[in-house]
């Protein structure tokens, strides 16, 4: 292997492009963390500022900001899988949520369209042809030159050395995957339970194209016809089958979008100032009746019967946004039943999911941002319906979000 130099300029080459992928993640992972401690501070400074100026319960409720983030994994470097796509940080006041959930910053549109050039990436689309290069024409070259049948011959056992020569290679390619991640992994601290998994996918990522490969090279062709075939195989998993596999996941399960969900509930909130008060507020009570007894509005505007109908709002589009949440789900998991087809489709979802950046994070993380607020509208609404005194010291007890 050593003596032929093309060989160990792919290897070179997958070096490279591994220490690249390694490196511009672990980038983007210190960036993305570094602007959660910035946002931190500076939503802490912010809301002490706004809280100081107010005189009443109503207006603390509305004028807080409060930070809800999703921090990468120690993983994330390797595979930032959904978070170039979805949000993962929010500013959420007490205010009707829906539109605040879909309304916030969606990341980078340029890399949700042509995807980022991660490790993952490297490992499910890009190694896979390079091992190809590497591999199709072993047997092919030495029939030609008619050398083939010697070596055979001399080998002892039909198969066993093109086996070996190519599991060689095989093996130092995955030498050259594994090294700049394990350092990108000591670097960032991941467990060495997520490397484990992380070496696995990829030595059988590897393994699967290795047999690929194998197989079409042993068959008697001429070395052009061999390439050709493996690359159509390729294409087919690599493109045509996910974009396929896409459409079908598309027209088989119809998910509302989240502007619907924003519509709905603005139009619900708008509505709501030229509606009766007694309709807004009887909706509330559907839902919370614990406090009927103190829901009577006498004046033209107060602090309960805004936040009443802001609730309503996100009630008017519960049936939207569960029927998108589920809807997303069941995409997901058929996404992970027709990955079982694709080996590039399946690497990915694998890394993704020991990163803690696939969809289910995602997921997880609003149903994170939706429990902290229903916290911040328990800690508000006994001060409102009950018009306590406003006490300036209980802010301390403020619900905080947890990012675990």
């Amino acid at each position: 292997m050593l003596r032929d130099r093309s060989v160990i300029v792919w290897l070179l080459i997958v070096l490279f492009l591994s220490s690249f992928a390694v490196w511009s993640g672990l980038s983007e992972v210190a960036e993305q963390r570094a602007t959660i401690d910035e946002l931190i501070e500076m939503d802490r400074e912010g809301r002490t500022a706004q809280l100081a100026k107010q005189e009443d319960w109503g207006g603390a409720a509305y004028y807080g900001f409060y930070l809800t983030y999703d921090p990468p994994s120690d993983f994330a470097f390797a595979a930032m899988g959904q978070r170039d796509a979805a949000p993962w940080k929010h500013r959420v006041r007490m205010l009707a949520l829906e539109g605040q959930i879909y309304e916030s910053d969606v990341g980078n549109p340029v890399l949700a369209l042509v995807g980022r050039f991660d490790f993952a990436f490297l490992v499910a689309v890009v190694v896979p042809l390079i091992l190809i290069v590497m591999l199709y024409d072993l047997q092919a070259t030495e029939r030609s030159v008619g050398r083939y049948e010697l070596l055979t011959a001399t080998a002892g056992s039909d198969g066993s050395l093109w086996r070996l020569r190519s599991l060689l290679r095989a093996a130092a390619l995955i030498l050259c995957l594994l090294i700049p991640l394990l350092i990108g992994g000591l670097v960032d601290g991941t467990s060495p339970g997520r490397l484990f998994l992380a070496v696995a996918v990829v030595i059988g990522s590897v393994g699967v194209w290795w047999a690929v490969c194998l197989w079409f090279a042993a068959r008697q062709q001429p070395a052009p016809v061999i390439l050709a075939s493996l690359l159509g195989v390729w294409a087919l998993l690599v493109i045509v089958f996910p974009a396929a596999g896409k459409i079908l996941i598309e027209q088989s399960i119809q998910v509302p979008t989240g502007g619907e969900i924003i519509m709905t509930q603005r139009e619900a909130v708008n509505d709501a100032w030229d509606l009766p008060k007694e309709a807004t507020m009887t909706a509330f009570l559907e839902r919370h009746p614990e406090w009927a007894d103190f829901a009577a509005v006498e004046r033209a505007f107060e602090w309960k019967w805004y936040f009443a109908f802001q609730q309503v709002g996100d009630q008017k589009a519960e049936a939207l946004s569960e029927a998108y949440r589920n809807g997303r789900a069941a995409r997901d998991r058929m996404a992970g039943r027709l990955a079982l087809f694709s080996p590039p489709a399946l690497v990915e979802r694998r890394f993704q999911r020991i990163a803690g950046t696939d969809a289910g994070a995602m997921l997880d993380y609003e149903d994170r941002v939706r429990a902290f607020h229903a916290d911040l509208r328990a800690f508000f609404y006994p001060k409102l319906f009950r018009e306590e005194p406003f006490d300036y010291e209980a802010l301390d007890d403020l619900p905080t979000y947890d990012a675990s």
